[in-house]
């Protein structure tokens, strides 16, 4: 695959792409010591599996909001998958030719859980250049699509919800595991696409909406 110039988001180190999350969730931690982190990207595309029991509404699409460029405000979707979804879908697409780099992350921060104490914006943030890089990649017109392939629970959530199946009613955090392709476009006719994965932290209290609470850390599959 060929590479942008200012490539954000392609080939990253792994020490990148791990991001230490301690969100207070019994069921979040128990992933956490018994699996180990894994690093850099997986090119592996994972089987689906069935979730835990969680009422789901049907996705909206999400609208641009007012100051926030191309991206989407948040759907309203009671199903930590579908959620996690559409949010990997927002981190993996952005436009430099429409959107300031603090209009991005305005417009990411809009997906965040308003409850503090669980929400790791630092690790959504870090899905994003400095300005400074931001500013180059704008001055090659860099943007970027998503396609997602599908997302799931990770074997290791699965099995820390069975072993305690109350743990989840602390904070109602899920963890899903997404994959798909996203595809950089840059002046030129430069263009490359690369397979992705990644790990978020939902939060799906019942009767309400989803948000995102972190980009996690990796766990088995």
């Amino acid at each position: 695959m060929q590479k942008p110039p200012f490539a954000y988001g392609v080939g990253w180190s792994p020490n990148r792409r791990i991001t230490l999350v301690a969100i207070g969730l019994a069921c979040l931690l128990a992933i956490a010591t018994a699996t180990a982190y894994v690093t850099g990207h997986s090119n592996r595309q994972h089987t689906a599996t069935t979730p835990p029991p969680k009422p789901s509404s049907t996705p909206e699409t999400g609208k641009p909001s007012a100051g926030t460029g191309s991206l989407p405000l948040p759907p309203r979707i009671s199903d930590p998958v579908e959620f996690a979804k559409a949010a990997t879908k927002m981190l993996w697409s952005y436009d430099t030719r429409s959107t300031a780099q603090a209009q991005q992350l305005a417009g990411m921060k809009a997906w965040m859980t308003r409850e503090s104490q669980y929400g790791d914006w630092a690790s959504v943030s870090a899905q994003i250049p400095d300005p400074v890089l931001w500013s180059e990649m704008a001055d090659q017109k860099q943007h970027a699509t998503a396609a997602i392939a599908e997302g799931h629970y990770p074997s290791a959530f699965k099995q820390a919800l069975s072993d305690d199946p109350a743990a989840i009613t602390k904070a109602y955090i899920y963890a899903v595991t997404v994959t798909g392709k996203q595809t950089i476009t840059w002046a030129k006719g430069g263009k490359g696409v690369e397979d992705r994965s990644i790990t978020l932290a939902v939060q799906c209290r019942p009767s309400a909406d989803c948000t995102l609470v972190a980009v996690a850390p990796r766990v088995a599959p």
